[in-house]
């Protein structure tokens, strides 16, 4: 049977992209792409059993974690990350009027941050408008003078847009991770493992005690941030990647899960997953 997997749509988006890249390493056949209007509508549709499979984005080097993705994580334990892939971003400024005359910048509100410093230097007065996505950006942008929307170079080819600039993101080294989600945990071979706890106490030293476990095992954190829990004011939930290599397998973090539950009030394992690079045209 075709894997049905959601994205953030509309087509042409960088989330596209990433599914048609992570479908292929999960030898998904001939899948059929569902593109989505918002991060919520991709996830809820894999939570509530409506597609096999779901590509998010849930970090980004300039900007940080993708709130939407993790909060999800954390709602849904019943969804698990399989793989993960690291797209270079890199942003044009798209429109069918000229520089001098854009007065409105639209984009997805992650790529509008990404760009915010090259906006402010060449577009002072303009009015940043968030979107869905850069794909409908585009889309909203054709026919007007004054409108400019930040996306893909390959976005430019709708309704015969021209690119103003390129690349416009503010750090040249602009990528994004992103993941294949699904309700099937990966027992493969790993090199990320990732996790999310909220702890028993607000106690001095209870989050040092849970990092010192991980330190104890010899494990690597290449990511650890902070989400409110949206119960309380100072209650927060914990989000780790560690590093998944020959010295600390998967064996080994196990071992390390089972040390860290008794010290958390809820602890949510992500799945263990592979992560690589990619380049894109």
């Amino acid at each position: 049977m075709r894997k049905q997997v959601a994205y953030l749509g509309p087509k042409g988006t960088y989330a596209e992209k990433a599914a048609q890249i992570l479908s292929k390493l999960a030898n998904f056949q001939t899948p059929i792409f569902v593109p989505c209007n918002g991060l919520h509508s991709v996830i809820k549709l894999l939570a509530y059993n409506n597609c096999d499979a779901a590509v998010v984005p849930i970090e980004n080097s300039v900007e940080g974690g993708v709130t939407a993705t993790l909060d999800a994580l954390w709602k849904y334990p019943e969804i698990f990350i399989n793989k993960a892939i690291v797209l270079p971003i890199k942003h044009a400024l798209i429109s069918d009027g000229d520089l001098s005359n854009i007065s409105e910048v639209l984009s997805h509100p992650q790529a509008l941050a990404q760009c915010s410093e090259w906006l402010s230097e060449n577009l002072p007065n303009a009015i940043p408008l968030p979107t869905n996505s850069t794909s409908e950006a585009v889309n909203m942008v054709k026919g007007s003078k004054f409108r400019a929307a930040i996306g893909s170079k390959s976005l430019i080819q709708i309704g015969g847009l021209k690119e103003l600039a390129f690349p416009i993101n503010d750090v040249p080294g602009n990528c994004t991770r992103f993941v294949l989600l699904s309700k099937e945990s990966n027992s493969n071979l790993a090199n990320i493992a990732s996790f999310a706890f909220s702890l028993i106490s607000n106690k001095p030293g209870a989050l040092l005690k849970a990092i010192n476990n991980i330190a104890d095992f010899g494990f690597n954190m290449s990511k650890i941030e902070s989400r409110p829990s949206k119960r309380e004011l100072g209650e927060y939930i914990i989000y780790i990647d560690l590093e998944i290599n020959n010295k600390n397998n998967i064996k080994s973090f196990l071992e390390l899960r089972n040390k860290l539950k008794p010290l958390c009030k809820n602890f949510v394992d992500f799945g263990n997953y592979f992560s690589e690079n990619v380049e894109i045209d």
